[in-house]
Parts: C-alpha cells; structure tokens; sequence
C-alpha cells in the first residue's frame, strides 16, 4: 500500500488521505454512500445503496411520518416526496428493488396510522371508512377497535381502503415505481 500511495503521490501529484484509505474487500467497501456485491447471474460486480445509508434513509422517512408531528397528510407526503426523489436520484444507478419494496409497504403502513389517528374517534373512524368504499358493517366493527394503530392499519380493511392508488391519488409518490423509472433511464 506504501508504494501504490507513493507512486499515485508521486507520479499522478495526488494527494492521498492515509486514515481514510485501506485495503479491503469490495463486499466490505462504502464509498460516496455505495456497497458492492457480486451479481452471480451477471458473474460482474454492481453497486447498490450500502446499508447504512439505506438504514439512514428509513430513519428519515420515519422522523417525517411521526403520529405526534403537527401538520396535514398532504403537507407530509409533499415533504416525503421530495426526500424520496433526492435520495433515489442519487441512488437510482444502484440494485435497490427488495430495499424499495420494502420500504415502500413500511411507508404505506405508518400513513395509514397517521390517518387513523387523526381520524381519532369511533364515529369519524367509521365515516372514514365508509367514505373509502367500506360496507357498513366491517367499517362501525373496524371503528371500534380503537388505539392498536400498528394492527389496524395492516390487519384490517384500512389496508383496502387506504391502498396504494388511494394514497397516489392524494400525492404519495411510490418508491418502488419511481425507482424502477430512474432506473431504466439511468442505464439507458
């Protein structure tokens, strides 16, 4: 390493930062945000978002999706969306669908909460429903289940009723699909 160090200092003229440069797997290796793995199909090495910017993305999309946060759905989801756009843009070159997948359904889930809550009492909770499509039945049971936020918003028909297309309609860009279109432009 001394005299890779030497050689690119000495005949290249760049200055290299020695705590910051090591040897070491790619497997292993984060650079400007980036891990690398071996893509046995391809048998080539790519690059993919490393985890702990991922982790660091998930962090951020749940400070924005805080139930205790003041402020309307709408203003949320404008704000959910430029941090989604930024990050994916930067990211878009990398393999990332399962980590979209996933973090798009996760997204999904704590709005749902977030409207659940707001909706606050059985009776707006059960005209919520109903003005989503619910019949009257499934919709006064569901209203009375109350503060179990996580289990109605994924056991529930508030999964139906505020699904994917619901939740477009009102601005939610999904992650999933906007990776998946940065994407193909990208390697284009």
């Amino acid at each position: 390493m001394r005299t890779v160090t030497d050689w690119i200092q000495r005949k290249l003229g760049l200055k290299v930062n020695t705590t910051k440069t090591h040897i070491t797997r790619p497997t292993k290796l984060k650079y400007l945000g980036f891990g690398f793995y071996m893509d046995s199909k391809a048998n080539e090495w790519k690059c993919r978002p490393h985890q702990d910017s991922v982790k660091k993305f998930k962090s951020r999309l749940k400070e924005l999706t805080c139930r205790k946060m003041p402020g309307t759905v709408t203003s949320k989801i404008a704000k959910i969306n430029q941090v989604t756009r930024g990050w994916i843009n930067y990211y878009a070159l990398g393999s990332m669908k399962a980590a979209m997948t996933e973090i798009d359904a996760h997204l999904r889930t704590r709005l749902r909460v977030i409207i659940w809550k707001q909706w606050k009492v059985p009776k707006k909770r059960e005209w919520g429903l109903l003005k989503l499509g619910i019949d009257p039945y499934r919709a006064k049971r569901t209203s009375q289940w109350g503060d179990h936020y996580q289990f109605v918003a994924t056991k529930s028909c508030l999964s139906r009723a505020v699904s994917k297309a619901v939740l477009a309609k009102a601005g939610l860009i999904s992650c999933l699909d906007y990776y998946n279109e940065r994407h193909a432009l990208k390697l284009c």
